[in-house]
């Protein structure tokens, strides 16, 4: 989690701040349906490389939005899932879509 010093003065940069770039949201988007396994994850995000993936989840995870849990098989089975804090993000999420969509909308119906 972010520290007290490392928090902007104004929320809505905090909230960028946490989930700003276009990775996190698809890992978000992701997991709001249920947990994940890495290499899922991985072939679901077109574009996503295996070290910015590693990055932003480690990033997620750092900051209490989404927890990793190691399951003790022979291999290893690793999912990750959002926190309760995570979760608390899906109204956000949510209306983020439904702008998406009535954008997508008007541009469609411009054309």
């Amino acid at each position: 989690m972010l520290t007290k010093e490392e928090l902007p003065d104004c929320p809505v940069a905090t909230t960028v701040q946490l989930i700003g770039n276009k990775w996190k949201l698809l890992i978000i988007r992701n997991l709001l349906a249920r947990p994940w396994r890495f290499n899922e994850m991985l072939h679901s995000i077109p574009g996503i490389s295996q070290k910015v993936l590693t990055d932003n989840l480690r990033a997620l995870e750092k900051d209490g939005i989404i927890t990793r849990t190691v399951f003790p098989e022979v291999p290893p089975r690793v999912e990750y899932a959002l926190s309760e804090l995570g979760d608390s993000m899906r109204p956000i999420i949510r209306e983020m879509e439904s702008w998406g969509l009535s954008y997508q909308r008007m541009v469609r119906e411009a054309e």
